[in-house]
């Protein structure tokens, strides 16, 4: 689109300027601060929030991004690299995969991160987008003689240098699934470049489902599907800051997210982490033409899709280091229950590692499996990638369920945290709701809560629905493991075996 008499009236900013608003991050501590007095436009209840940090409904989600640069402090072997870039080591979520070993050295992070925060700590999306862009930018260029690679080259030096998080907008709303993105009778059903100028291109859409878009530095916006010429305006790819003029975030209720509202620790289950998603509106953003990335080349938008799958597939071990949380929450309420030695709890409890750990093997699998792109960096095993997923949409669900069936009914029928203390019905819940004598009734009460919080309340968003619908659902893996079986191949082994030289 080249049409300008309709753009905005609004400073439009150069990349330089845009950058000169952050500074370096180190703890997660400088994380939390570098989210305060953005000039955002954030929807909540029906009414603007100022405050994101210090709202006791959101903080958990920023806490559990802050853990991934604590955890960079506290285990450097794990959570950083080298980064030749800018000759220095930087946190992992920021790091280009230079070989498999990366991308192991990733899964294990990710468990390492779930085992920490019990939810979904938001960042492997933007690290996915980061590596699929290395190489598309590459490969734009090898075509059609643009700067894409240097312009990305640049940001992620930056990125690097600042430590700040990316977010990943893929996500459109998509509006008639049966009709493509110039088909629909509302252009912004997709996210399309709607005007531009000598300096950059405007941006008008939405992203749904962004996990963590609000407590990210940068948003990265990318095309959802495989595209046609008829949809150049759509082909676009470019990063913004998310207090850029234009932006609306709508943030995402979670069950039970408003027990985080009535104080205490107990009810919520988990009381420190959460996760996070947002509905972002493009109203005419301005992105500055070095922040654009992709620019009507629909020819590689299927296979920019096709290549963050199999990354993004695979990161789905995170899910793993969150069933290691259910595994031991099961067993803990076993034990204060009274029941841990008996024989159908531990096999149930062999049957959740089973499945947590099958997950684990196969996203392991398909990083050691990686191979080399153009550009020089590694990918994921697109066939193992897609069959990871596959079992994320399925195993976690089993797991929860042998959970709850460990946990026993009281998990789902507990008396408020304001009734167990208060002075009157508090001794009475305390005697009444004690499993084992050697167990203080809080205890089990804690273990039960978290439970609740992982398989039905705020927590199952990044546990249960995210595992089915993150990263494409099922059917998405289905598409992507039937095209890549080869049966033909392997029925020419069965044919060779059984003597039959030719049909």
């Amino acid at each position: 689109m080249n049409a300008t008499q309709a753009l905005p009236a609004r400073k439009l900013e150069s990349a330089a300027e845009r950058w000169s608003r952050f500074k370096p991050i180190v703890t997660g501590e400088d994380y939390l601060n570098s989210l305060r007095g953005r000039p955002l436009k954030l929807f909540l209840f029906g009414k603007q929030e100022s405050n994101p940090v210090d709202n006791p409904l959101i903080r958990p989600s920023m806490n559990a991004l802050r853990q991934t640069y604590d955890l960079a402090i506290e285990d450097p072997e794990l959570a950083t690299a080298h980064s030749p870039l800018i000759n220095a080591r930087v946190n992992r979520f920021l790091h280009i995969v230079e070989s498999p070993h990366d991308l192991v050295m990733k899964n294990r992070m990710q468990r390492r991160m779930g085992q920490l925060t019990g939810t979904c700590f938001q960042r492997c999306a933007g690290l996915d987008t980061l590596s699929v862009m290395h190489s598309i930018t590459y490969d734009i260029d090898q075509k059609h003689k643009t700067q894409y690679h240097r312009r990305y080259i640049d940001f992620l030096k930056k990125a690097q240098t600042n430590n700040i998080i990316v977010g990943a907008g893929m996500t459109d709303v998509k509006g008639d699934r049966s009709k493509r993105p110039h088909e629909q009778a509302d252009p912004d059903l997709f996210l399309h470049v709607s005007g531009r100028n000598d300096q950059g291109l405007f941006v008008t859409g939405a992203k749904a489902h962004m996990t963590g878009g609000l407590n990210s530095h940068w948003i990265f916006v990318m095309p959802t599907m495989n595209l046609t010429e008829k949809d150049r305006d759509w082909a676009v790819v470019g990063t913004v800051p998310t207090d850029a003029e234009g932006l609306t975030f709508v943030y995402g209720r979670q069950s039970s997210d408003t027990r985080a509202l009535e104080g205490g620790t107990i009810d919520v289950g988990n009381a420190e982490f959460g996760g996070q998603e947002t509905l972002v509106v493009f109203d005419n953003v301005f992105i500055p033409y070095e922040h654009v990335f992709m620019d009507g080349e629909y020819e590689f938008a299927q296979e920019m899709v096709a290549r963050f799958t199999s990354y993004h597939r695979a990161s789905y071990v995170c899910k793993t280091g969150l069933g290691d949380v259910m595994v031991g929450a099961a067993a803990a309420a076993a034990e204060y229950n009274g029941v841990a030695n008996v024989s159908h709890i531990k096999d149930k409890l062999v049957e959740m590692t089973h499945l947590n750990e099958t997950i684990f093997s196969s996203g392991i699998a398909s990083s050691y499996s990686a191979t080399s792109l153009p550009s020089g960096i590694f990918i994921n095993d697109s066939m193992l990638a897609n069959v990871c997923k596959h079992n994320v949409t399925r195993f976690p669900f089993e797991i929860a369920r042998l959970a709850q069936d460990i946990a026993g009914g009281l998990m789902g029928t507990l008396p408020s945290e304001q009734d167990l203390t208060h002075d009157e019905v508090g001794p009475i819940l305390d005697k009444y709701l004690k499993g084992r004598a050697d167990v203080p009734t809080e205890t089990r009460v804690r273990m039960l809560r978290l439970i609740e919080s992982m398989t039905v309340g705020r927590n199952a968003a990044g546990y249960l629905t995210e595992s089915m619908h993150g990263a494409g659902s099922p059917q998405a893996q289905r598409i992507q493991i039937q095209r890549q079986m080869n049966v033909e191949q392997k029925k020419s082994y069965a044919r060779r075996l059984a003597g039959i030289k030719s049909e």
